[in-house]
């Protein structure tokens, strides 16, 4: 494979920055995420230059871009730790995991509120037929009596 010239990799760093700039500030191309991959899709080069390269006799070297990828991975995290979401896709995910929990929680109310609602019903139920029982005791008992007399 052939190597770059230094007027090819400086104008290539140039839009990797570029691009970094980007997508750092949100402005990410439809279907892209904050990643390596997206990076080198708007900056035009391909995504190998980011990883290290094997020498013949096995040793590693660094990639042309590699420190660029450094910079933008050091750059999101920076910006992750101060609480600023670049990826609208994780400010999405976040804010409906938020809601989901939100959610959880309410259904868990609403199902102990149900739970204390259907014990009150069995309670309400099991008094009125125990009213309702003692009513025709009292009943039967006033209709066997003979020495009770009903008052005009």
């Amino acid at each position: 494979m052939a190597r770059i010239g230094e007027e090819t990799r400086t104008r290539n760093e140039q839009a990797i920055r570029a691009a970094m700039d980007q997508l750092l500030r949100g402005d990410l191309p439809p279907g892209g995420k904050t990643d390596l991959k997206t990076l080198a899709a708007a900056a035009g080069v391909t995504r190998t230059g980011f990883y290290p390269k094997k020498n013949r006799d096995g040793t590693s070297r660094p990639g042309p871009y590699q420190h660029l990828a450094e910079e933008f991975e050091r750059r999101l995290k920076a910006l992750q730790d101060a609480g600023e979401i670049v990826d609208p896709r994780d400010a999405q995910i976040t804010r409906l995991k938020a809601a989901n929990s939100d959610l959880r929680e309410r259904v868990a109310k609403r199902e102990a509120r149900i739970v204390e609602l259907v014990e009150f019903q069995t309670l309400a139920l099991s008094r009125i037929a125990a009213q309702h029982d003692e009513i025709r005791r009292l009943r039967s008992a006033l209709a066997n009596a003979g020495n009770v007399r009903t008052l005009r």
